[in-house]
Order: C-alpha cells, then structure tokens, then sequence
C-alpha cells in the first residue's frame, strides 16, 4: 500500500534530495507543500525558534498537520563545529544573519563560518552535520529519527555540488567534501540518509501491520 506523506519544507533543494533518499525505499510518495495546496505564510518564520533539532522539527511537524489531512514529515538539520561549542547548530540557515535566495545565504554562512574558524589546525576543526527527522501519523502519534555524519571543515570550499555547508565540509574516511560527492554517493552516507533510513524502517513495519 502507498504511504503518502507531506514533507515540510520550502526548499526545493532538500525536498529533491529527500525524495531521490526515498526513492529507494518502495511503498512512500512525498508530496510538497504546494502540491497539498498550503499557501506559503509569513508565519512560517516564527517555527523554529528551539534550542534543538528535534523540538525544531516536531514544531513544523505539527504546524503543517494542522493544515493538512496527511500525515507529515517535518527536518531539522544543521552543522555543528566542535570548536565553536555546538554552533552554528540549530542556526545554521541564518548563520551569518542573512535571509535571502538559497545560493546567496549558503555563501554568506561559508564565509562566516570561515572567519570564525581562521588560524584553526586541522585537529580542531572537526564537525557534524545532523538531521532529526519528525514524523506526526493522522492519529497523532509522533516520532522522531536522528542521524549524523562527522567530518572537518576545510580552510576554502570545494566542489559545486550539494549545498549548505557542503563544499566546506570534509567527510570523515573520504578525501572528498559533499561538494565534490554526485548526489547518490552524498544520498548514501549523509546524515539525512541516515535519519530517512531510520524513518523509511518505522514506516515499512508500521503499514505492514
């Protein structure tokens, strides 16, 4: 039986790469929000404003169920740079206070990022990118899935693929950066793919019951 589900998000670029993650995993269809009609609302803005990934992405998850009559599955994801204590963490979109187009706020939070971490050694500048995942069921059940991939920030970026931080980052066993990955090796051992892994799982075992 197909499992519909509403993914969250206004980014065209998560949304693709979400969609080519489940693509391997038979039996779920994910819609967009303007595919369910969900006009876009200034609003929207005011979601996210936790301390966590996981409470970030729950209070998306239950933003759009309430407009929604399919169940909903809602990412927060973000860097984390061990030297600077955690961050950008949860503020990794707006890192470097800017809101505009995707490519033009990618390259101000690298360049910030980048001033932050000058001078550092190679052995401190180790990071993680980690994704949660919410997923909140028609009946009200909710669910939250985690997954994180560990690499090293990089003194200047590499590679045009992906986004975010993604020519930056450096993935731990690779001499490769996302940027310089094609999205199907990216897809396999990013941290989304692990949460999505995780979530595809639950859904498998719960429409088979």
């Amino acid at each position: 039986m197909l499992k519909r589900l509403l993914l969250a998000t206004r980014s065209r670029h998560k949304f693709t790469e979400i969609r080519e993650m489940l693509a391997g995993h038979g039996g779920i269809q994910l819609l967009d929000l303007t595919e369910a009609g969900i006009v876009e609302s200034p609003e929207e803005d005011s979601i996210e404003v936790f301390d966590t990934f996981s409470d970030n992405a729950m209070a998306k998850a239950r933003y759009f169920a309430a407009r929604s009559v399919l169940p909903v599955l809602a990412d927060d994801s973000g860097l984390c740079v061990n030297a600077l204590d955690g961050a950008p963490g949860v503020r990794s979109k707006r890192f470097a206070g800017y809101s505009g187009e995707d490519g033009d706020n990618d390259s101000a939070n690298n360049a910030h990022l980048l001033r932050l971490m000058e001078g550092l050694e190679p052995q401190h500048r180790g990071a993680r990118y980690v994704c949660v995942l919410a997923l909140l069921e028609t009946d009200g059940v909710e669910r939250t899935f985690e997954g994180s991939c560990y690499g090293t920030i990089l003194t200047e970026p590499r590679g045009g693929e992906g986004f975010g931080y993604d020519p930056l980052f450096l993935v731990s066993g690779y001499d490769r950066t996302f940027g310089e990955m094609s999205a199907e090796e990216k897809n396999s051992l990013s941290h989304r793919a692990h949460a999505l892994h995780a979530a595809a799982e639950y859904l498998r075992a719960t429409s088979s019951e």
